[in-house]
């Protein structure tokens, strides 16, 4: 796409015309869709992603865009989702909740099998340090461990099934870890690493909104990874899926949390235990629920 300015006033020329009004519907829809909620700053990213649909679909407004997603054209709903999910990761990443995650499971290693859900797993690699986590800790590559990793994203999902990654997003593990826990491309697959079939048979990933009114998991998980999405929603989408954790995690389950979130307005739900790790409120309540269930 050529990018051109006005030649008088220095003003970038935009391919669509993109209106203020264009705007605020996006910022609803996506809200409503996925809770995500949009900053003023973020009218040219919204811009510049959401255009890309507009090519894909070869429509020549917003306007006309927005107007095939009210008709609810579940295909591009997808697409539109994706377009504005924000998919920042890497393996290790605030490396130290996995060794918390390892004592964590350590202690209560007499139940089988041990549950976990990373609940925005993006591309794969942390169910996939999770995973890694896991058998060294059981000292084996099939610990009575299962991993459940979803994301709204479906695109990304695909992505983390795979297992596949460029070499680059893994160059910054150590020599021990590739060699144990990736098999390097060769040929046509040069440049390449995949994660060994091991982990990726210790996890099931699956679409999932967190919005969603009813979530089609049951747990009890012993731990649950919701990182650095929390931010994406205001205080009141935040407490309402916090309060949805809550029945799906054991009653000593660890929730960890991304390193800019916090959740002082869910202190009835949550407590903190340690650095940007959760745990339930009142554990007693909790366990009667439970055994009301």
């Amino acid at each position: 796409m050529a990018i051109s300015f006005d030649s008088d006033t220095g003003a970038l020329i935009r391919e669509f015309h993109f209106t203020d009004q264009d705007f605020q519907r996006i910022r609803k829809l996506i809200y409503d869709r996925a809770g995500i909620t949009l900053s003023d700053a973020k009218k040219d990213m919204v811009y510049s992603r959401v255009g890309r649909r507009l090519r894909a679909t070869k429509l020549s407004s917003f306007r006309e865009y927005l107007g095939l997603l009210e008709t609810d054209h579940a295909e591009e709903w997808e697409a539109f989702v994706n377009s504005l999910t924000t998919n920042l990761t890497a393996f290790f990443r605030e490396a130290h909740h996995f060794p918390i995650l390892a004592e964590h499971v350590s202690n209560i290693r007499h139940r089988k099998p041990i549950d976990l859900w990373c609940s925005a797993a993006s591309t794969g690699e942390e169910p996939y340090t999770m995973a890694m986590t896991m058998v060294d800790l059981y000292g084996s590559f099939t610990p009575p461990v299962k991993i459940l990793a979803t994301d709204l994203d479906t695109s990304v999902l695909k992505k983390a099934q795979a297992g596949i990654y460029p070499i680059e997003r893994v160059e910054k593990l150590s020599p021990d870890l590739l060699k144990r826990f990736f098999l390097k491309g060769s040929g046509s697959n040069a440049g390449f690493v995949q994660v060994r079939k091991e982990l990726r048979d210790m996890i099931t990933f699956r679409q999932l909104n967190l919005l969603d009114k009813k979530w089609p998991i049951h747990g009890p998980f012993e731990a649950v990874f919701c990182r650095n999405v929390m931010i994406y929603f205001d205080k009141p989408t935040q407490y309402a899926i916090l309060k949805k954790f809550i029945p799906v995690m054991h009653s000593d389950a660890l929730l960890f949390a991304g390193h800019s979130e916090s959740f002082q307005h869910a202190t009835d739900l949550i407590k903190l235990k340690g650095k940007t790790i959760y745990e339930i409120a009142d554990k007693s309540r909790h366990l009667a629920m439970s055994a009301a269930r």
